[in-house]
């Protein structure tokens, strides 16, 4: 079983195909893991391994990733994990890849180390509507109670440090607009339209974002494939 330990903290990953490297942040929210995958629109670990070294991997907490939890953890904790999974690989420089969590995770990542990052594709992005405060906040809850039944001595106080850290701020919660307005890394977005995607924050990225394309029509079966092939081809391009 592929694990990669660093500092207390134990990932979970998996590699798929070979090729130019390309690192998934699965779906999820807080449990975001490699099985999340199985029932997205399309799978990128068996759509993409043919042409890319896909890596996938459960997100700290998640799956079968282990890791403390303190009060200064937030999305800067994720993007040091990221980072570190690649230096343990041997990648100097990767495209990214984030459905749903994944997409804030991966603008996470290029604000850590934006020469790591060839290209992003940001999946359902997640970001703050009038109406969904709530909702994250609900998400977080629901995980951090279920990891509290088996660890017991993770503090309340903490958790709710950290989920202060994950979810007070806005836009997508982990870059401001100021940085997507001044990113150079070439993005595809593929907008999400639901409670925790909403449409709107997918094309602001797009609107922002110097070198960014938006793919409004991408989750029924009519318009898999032909977004597939476009993934795959904006990957290819920038490699």
């Amino acid at each position: 079983m592929p694990v990669f330990e660093r500092a207390g903290v134990s990932l979970y990953y998996e590699e798929f195909g070979s090729g130019y490297p390309l690192l998934l942040f699965a779906p999820g929210g807080m449990r975001s893991s490699i099985d999340f995958w199985r029932h997205s629109p399309f799978d990128p670990t068996a759509e993409l391994a043919q042409d890319f070294r896909v890596i996938a991997m459960d997100q700290r907490n998640a799956g079968r990733s282990r890791a403390p939890i303190s009060a200064v953890d937030g999305w800067e904790t994720y993007a040091a994990d990221h980072l570190a999974l690649l230096d343990h690989l041997g990648t100097r420089r990767a495209h990214v890849l984030g459905g749903c969590i994944g997409s804030s995770y991966c603008l996470g990542l290029i604000k850590l180390a934006p020469e790591r990052v060839s290209a992003a594709v940001l999946q359902n992005p997640i970001g703050l509507s009038p109406d969904n405060r709530t909702a994250f906040n609900e998400m977080f809850g629901g995980w951090a109670n279920d990891l509290r039944k088996g660890r017991p001595e993770l503090s309340e106080a903490a958790l709710e440090a950290f989920r202060a850290r994950m979810y007070d701020g806005d836009f997508v919660f982990s870059v401001s607009r100021d940085f997507v307005r001044a990113c150079r890394t070439p993005m595809l977005v593929l907008a999400g339209d639901d409670l925790y995607h909403p449409a709107p924050i997918a094309e602001e990225i797009a609107r922002l974002a110097p070198d960014a394309e938006l793919v409004t029509k991408w989750k029924t079966p009519d318009a898999t494939p032909a977004a597939v092939a476009r993934v795959r081809a904006f990957l290819k391009a920038h490699q």
